[in-house]
């Protein structure tokens, strides 16, 4: 498995679902190596800002797992002939992605798959056309729209819709005797994706409400961090992510607002946080976004706000509604149990294998 980074989930939420992936195919009996880059950035942005104790503390939290680094360059053939599967991430240089298939052709016995969990594919389609998949088995797209670009624009000829889910091992519900606040947000402010809405849609509804809150993630502007002062709004900082069940706990309600792309060109992918924070226990309130594959039900499994009024007043139902409250994050926990683990995705993962191999035994791949 190739990644941007195992270690490191500074801005970079794919290493969650990454982890629970590594350790759901271990627990299973299988061998992974997880690749990584040796500089990093989203390693690199957190080693600059709190040294390397979160390093080790990943260890501590994850002993079964552990990656290979490499440089640039380096010759990278010798890693992949004992190989069965290999999974590339689309967060990785162009130039690695090719020099993989090139790989993939030579050696020729091993499946090979390129992973998206991004939504470059709309916003960026001229950096996506410098990958060279021709070598490829196909895509794994965390969405049936991402899925269906690539098949469009033929850019593969096989693509299957792999969503991201919690890792249930860590992302559980736990016991707490009190609670240290209302309300929490657990993201990353970003780029200016989804200003506007965390400002509608959370600052302004905990202003409104007065309530107790606070909010973890990176690359906050000093904008941000002033409109969050001005509601009264704590700011926890970079939170790592195994520790997001016990914040979770400790807090009544939680919201999900989407990235703009999300919402407007790529229905249907909710990204993994509402996933762990359902598989957690808390409930959840989203800003609108439509859930036309169906992943869960909305209604039962959390609650959507298509405006700020909304979203204010549906958290102080929550709040003094503790029924309505423990409903729904009930439902959603069995949800998250029945279909949506990292269980559940490594069984569609080897089904996907197993297809591709009945389709082509020999594992040979087009000129």
């Amino acid at each position: 498995m190739f990644y941007h980074t195992l270690l490191s989930d500074w801005n970079h939420g794919n290493a969650h679902f990454l982890r629970g992936i590594a350790t759901e195919l271990i627990s299973r009996g299988h061998e992974v190596r997880v690749y990584e880059p040796e500089d990093s950035w989203s390693r690199r942005s957190l080693l600059a800002e709190h040294g390397d104790q979160p390093i080790k503390n990943f260890y501590r939290a994850y002993p079964h797992l552990d990656s290979v680094c490499y440089r640039p360059g380096d010759d990278l053939e010798a890693e992949l002939h004992d190989a069965d599967v290999v999974i590339v991430h689309e967060w990785n240089d162009a130039d690695l992605v090719a020099q993989i298939g090139y790989y993939r052709k030579s050696i020729g016995t091993f499946n090979l798959f390129f992973h998206d969990t991004h939504h470059r594919m709309v916003t960026a389609p001229d950096d996506m056309r410098r990958y060279d998949l021709s070598r490829y088995d196909g895509v794994l797209a965390y969405g049936n729209v991402l899925r269906d670009l690539y098949l469009d624009r033929e850019l593969v000829q096989r693509a299957w819709t792999w969503h991201e889910a919690a890792d249930t091992r860590v992302f559980h519900p736990r016991a707490q005797d009190e609670f240290e606040g209302d309300l929490v947000w657990i993201g990353n402010w970003g780029d200016d994706e989804r200003t506007a809405e965390l400002h509608e849609f959370l600052i302004e509804p905990v202003k409104t409400l007065g309530l107790k809150a606070r909010v973890y993630g990176v690359r906050y502007p000093e904008a941000a961090m002033r409109a969050l002062a001005e509601a009264g709004i704590e700011y926890g900082g970079w939170l790592p992510n195994f520790e997001a069940p016990n914040v979770f706990s400790k807090f009544k309600v939680t919201v999900h607002v989407p990235r703009r792309p999300y919402v407007k060109a790529l229905p249907g992918i909710p990204t993994i946080r509402p996933f762990e924070a359902m598989a957690c226990g808390i409930p959840l309130i989203s800003s609108p976004w439509n859930d036309c594959e169906h992943l869960f039900t909305p209604g039962k499994d959390f609650l959507v706000a298509q405006t700020g009024q909304q979203m204010t007043r549906q958290i102080k139902n929550l709040l003094s509604n503790e029924d309505l409250a423990q409903n729904l994050a009930d439902h959603a926990f069995k949800t998250i149990c029945s279909r949506h683990t990292c269980a559940h995705r490594v069984d569609q993962l080897l089904n996907i294998c197993d297809e591709v191999r009945a389709q082509n035994p020999e594992g040979k791949i087009s000129p």
